[in-house]
């Protein structure tokens, strides 16, 4: 195992530990031990998410935060939900996945030069955190960041992701525009930070939430075309590599 591999395994430990905000950790423990029943009988995970996917991740995915029935139940993040239904899709499409779903832990569902955060580790009531939820959750992006040492692209899933994602890129030094590009759909912007070779490609995408995806404001069509999006970048990116080295 790497020394980064090992810093994101150790990473992982600690967010599952957290109890930064007691009380979004009852709110879960209460989710995980009411249930639903369409899950009746499952055990749910009911504490906070680790992000998902390895070190040398060149993707990086930022959602807002895990769903009650969903990553809470499952413990794995984008799993088990209608969103992680819709995301499972667009990333086997564009060969960021290994299976078009992710239902549970043990499946077989697998990332593929992709890593999946988000802003708030722990599922929030009616998928509204606080500021000091959220400033709580803050330092765990920043090691993450610290850690995916090989990203080229980044796409945020909702406004209050892309938010947190500039926000977490700008204090590692890159050039984030200002004042601030008003969020919406198929935003792409590359921002450059001196620390680095290579600029940073940042794409934006409506969170696929029954409330977009039910009403039609995002189409599996459209999330699709953002992560084939960003295959096409990576693909560039190598090629050119390729012949800079061959130079």
């Amino acid at each position: 195992m790497t020394s980064r591999a090992a810093t994101l395994d150790a990473l992982r430990s600690t967010i599952v530990a957290c109890r930064r905000c007691p009380e979004l950790r009852r709110y879960c423990a209460d989710v995980a031990s009411r249930g639903k029943p369409e899950f009746a009988g499952q055990s749910y995970w009911g504490r906070p998410l680790p992000g998902l996917g390895d070190a040398d991740a060149r993707l990086l995915i930022v959602g807002l935060a895990p769903a009650a029935h969903g990553g809470n139940r499952t413990g794995r993040m984008f799993t088990g939900d209608g969103s992680a239904a819709w995301l499972a899709r667009a990333l086997y499409r564009a060969g960021f996945a290994t299976l078009p779903s992710s239902v549970k832990v043990g499946d077989g569902f697998a990332l593929r030069d992709a890593f999946i955060t988000a802003a708030l580790r722990c599922a929030p009531p009616l998928n509204k955190p606080t500021l000091r939820q959220m400033a709580n959750c803050a330092p765990f992006m920043r090691a993450e960041l610290e850690v995916l040492q090989h990203l080229r692209v980044a796409v945020a899933l909702g406004k209050i992701a892309f938010d947190t994602l500039l926000a977490r890129l700008r204090e590692r030094g890159f050039e984030v525009p200002v004042p601030r590009p008003k969020f919406g759909h198929g935003l792409e912007l590359s921002l450059a930070w001196a620390g680095r070779k290579h600029p940073l490609t940042l794409l934006t995408s409506y969170h696929p939430s029954r409330q977009n995806t039910n009403t039609g404001k995002l189409t599996q069509q459209m999330l699709d075309e953002v992560f084939m999006r960003a295959r096409a970048l990576l693909e560039t990116q190598g090629q050119r590599a390729v012949a800079a080295h061959n130079r």
